[in-house]
């Protein structure tokens, strides 16, 4: 059981609001909790304690709230399951993003964790194999806009098989782009296809989520290349520049 299995919806969201406001201004108050979501102060100091009561929160009236480590580690688990979700909607199913978000907020506080993988394992298989990619979401898109004909179907099956057989003619799926995960810039994918780093810096790496075969986002790289921030599997992480100089992927 996580500590988030023990926290209601409504408690799940201010850890969520604390989290991102401190993200935003280093502080927070009561009165920014308040505005984020729309609530009277009053609500919010009943919140407060109880967070603070199961050890998420440091509070004390007229003070800045800060998370604890349990709480910051809920607080991430919560977002994991927003963004996750999210991006899933907006990524695969071609929602918009305004609905994803809507959508994701009302479903984060109840799935179950091994549904939530799915979604993520889903969603990194169509980034890598060749029946899928970009071009088949944005045709999933067209079709629930659109509708589809027989035409359509023939035209799309006629293209594929043009692009499978010049994928063979040049020798195998695809002419593959290797490169270390320090060169990717911000937006950039690609899967991990070996980790060349060994001791203490390996199982980081590895307890991180960055195994082979996982699907890694670089999200952003300081101004002097020293951390790099990248998602996986769902969570935000930094590595040091001679981490990632150390993983090879494939870019995708």
């Amino acid at each position: 059981m996580t500590l988030t299995d023990t926290l209601t919806a409504s408690l799940e969201d201010y850890l969520e609001a604390i989290f991102h406001i401190i993200a935003e201004k280093q502080a927070v108050r009561p009165k920014d909790i308040a505005k984020r979501l729309k609530v009277s102060n009053s609500s919010v100091t009943g919140a407060l304690r109880s967070l603070a009561d199961k050890g998420l929160i440091n509070y004390a009236p007229y003070d800045v709230i800060s998370l604890t480590p349990p709480g910051e580690t809920a607080a991430k688990d919560v977002i994991r399951r927003h963004e996750t979700l999210r991006d899933f909607f907006i990524k695969v199913l071609a929602v918009k993003e305004l609905d994803a978000d809507k959508a994701a907020c009302q479903m984060e506080h109840s799935i179950p964790k091994v549904i939530l993988e799915r979604f993520i394992q889903f969603a990194d298989f169509i980034e890598v194999c060749p029946r899928a990619g970009s071009k088949w979401i944005v045709g999933f898109g067209y079709h629930c806009d659109q509708g589809d004909t027989i035409e359509d179907c023939e035209k799309c099956i006629s293209v594929t098989l043009e692009e499978v057989r010049q994928r063979k003619q040049r020798g195998g799926r695809k002419s593959m782009t290797t490169a270390k995960l320090k060169d990717l810039k911000p937006g950039q994918k690609g899967k991990v296809l070996k980790i060349n780093v060994r001791g203490e810096t390996n199982k980081r790496i590895v307890e991180m989520g960055v195994t082979p075969g996982a699907v890694v986002e670089v999200e952003r790289v300081a101004p002097l290349g020293d951390p790099i921030d990248i998602k996986v599997k769902g969570y935000h992480l930094s590595l040091r520049k001679d981490e990632a100089d150390g993983i090879e992927i494939e870019e995708l």
